[in-house]
């Protein structure tokens, strides 16, 4: 899609500068010109690749690991704000390699995950615990938890829903007030 608005552009470009430049020859002639240069483009291989690329192998099966996990989203229903929720997703590794989690990151700070910090041999368990503090927070909430660790593919995320109740403020009338 790129390199057709980028031709589009080249040609539109030599059509208006071929004209301007040489009145004598007829339109026609130059479109056809231009129309043999963009075909000519066009079966080349055009495609660069960047000085900075590595080169990649497919990843050796025995050597990952692979999460299963029963479910990869909770609902904690609706709850009042400043209450605590955990939750702990547990997995099982159905790889052909331990697993090893590397990291765990948080969408937000009002969440914090813990997880089992040693390789998870092929056919057993481990976990992932999520806590969500919802001081501060009010309405639909969704945090999430990025997983990095030797499986395919390499990032996984696990996923809190739901929705707090926010704080009663006293009595400060918000709006205008009938008497």
């Amino acid at each position: 899609m790129k390199i057709n608005s980028i031709k589009v552009g080249a040609f539109a470009m030599l059509l208006s500068l071929g004209l301007a430049c040489n009145p004598k020859e007829s339109q026609d002639a130059k479109i056809k010109a231009l129309e043999d240069k963009i075909a000519a483009l066009e079966t080349q291989n055009t495609a660069v690749t960047p000085v900075n690329v590595q080169s990649t192998q497919a990843a050796d099966p025995s050597s990952l690991g692979q999460f299963e996990f029963p479910a990869m989203e909770y609902d904690f229903g609706t709850i009042n704000e400043g209450q605590v929720v955990e939750h702990v997703f547990n997995f099982t590794n159905n790889g052909q390699a331990p697993l090893v989690i590397s990291n765990i990151t948080a969408s937000c700070g009002c969440t914090s995950p813990d997880w089992t910090k040693t390789p998870v041999k092929p056919g057993e368990e481990g976990f992932v615990k999520v806590v969500f503090n919802s001081t501060a927070k009010s309405g639909s909430q969704a945090p999430t938890v990025t997983i990095q660790a030797n499986t395919n593919p390499t990032v996984t995320r696990l996923r809190l829903k739901g929705s707090v109740n926010p704080k009663n403020s006293g009595s400060v009338a918000v709006g205008p007030v009938k008497k």
